[in-house]
């Protein structure tokens, strides 16, 4: 297992890893061409984003959704580390101004960071948070685990019902969740704590709370008619 919190200066684990293939591809292009690079680790983007096949923001609002449509509890379908456990998250519009401090600070040239919100969090008091918003009442977690894929796996007909009632914008599930991957995110073994200290050094202070990137999310879809 890989120690944690994450820090930027551990090496790369023993295992073949599709990021790893692309960095090696801009490190030699940027040795070859002479231009300069920065690599961001994220950890479980929040934002909008149609049709994209890793979307945890998105899924749990069509989830909520229909849980409120069916009256279905609203069941939190990770393993018992995720629930009790640390963990954070990375919204969109902060990676996105990461990115551009990165490219614009010289002494960020040719560096890896992480990049996260900044607070830390459990999922046993987000899940709370998301219901809330919803109007939903939390289901008890009892350590069961019912995975969303499995959850899910007959909604596609009553988003369809959803979407005809509420007039809305994309009728098809399947352009809006990817249940597969929140199950992986809510599955790990391992606390996710992720440090942020070279970026915090070299002047990137931004700082997003988690739950707040979470409602601003749902609040775009709803804006957007993604959900009811």
């Amino acid at each position: 297992m890989p120690q944690t919190p994450f820090r930027e200066e551990q090496g790369r684990l023993d295992v073949d890893n599709f990021y790893y293939a692309q960095e090696d591809e801009v490190f030699a292009a940027a040795a070859r061409v002479g231009f300069t690079w920065s690599v961001h680790r994220p950890h479980t983007i929040v934002g909008k984003a149609v049709g994209n096949a890793m979307n945890m923001g998105t899924t749990l609002a069509v989830y909520a959704s229909i849980c409120k449509h069916t009256r279905r509890s609203f069941r939190f379908p990770g393993v018992e580390m995720q629930w009790n456990g640390l963990t954070d998250m990375t919204d969109a519009n902060l990676l996105g101004r990461h990115l551009l401090w990165a490219s614009t600070t010289p002494a960020a040239a040719n560096q890896g960071f992480n990049v996260t919100n900044g607070d830390v969090f459990r999922w046993k008091w987000m899940w709370g948070r998301i219901a809330e918003w919803f109007g939903l009442e939390p289901a008890p977690f009892d350590g069961t685990v019912i995975p969303l894929e499995q959850q899910m796996a007959g909604d596609a007909a009553i988003w369809q019902e959803i979407a005809k009632t509420h007039d809305l914008a994309e009728p098809d599930i399947n352009r809006l969740v990817s249940p597969w991957h929140t199950d992986a995110d809510l599955g790990r073994p391992i606390e996710v704590v992720t440090d942020m200290s070279k970026s915090r050094r070299l002047g990137f202070l931004e700082y997003q709370p988690t739950d707040d990137a979470f409602y601003a999310l749902f609040e775009r879809l709803r804006s957007d008619r993604l959900i009811p």
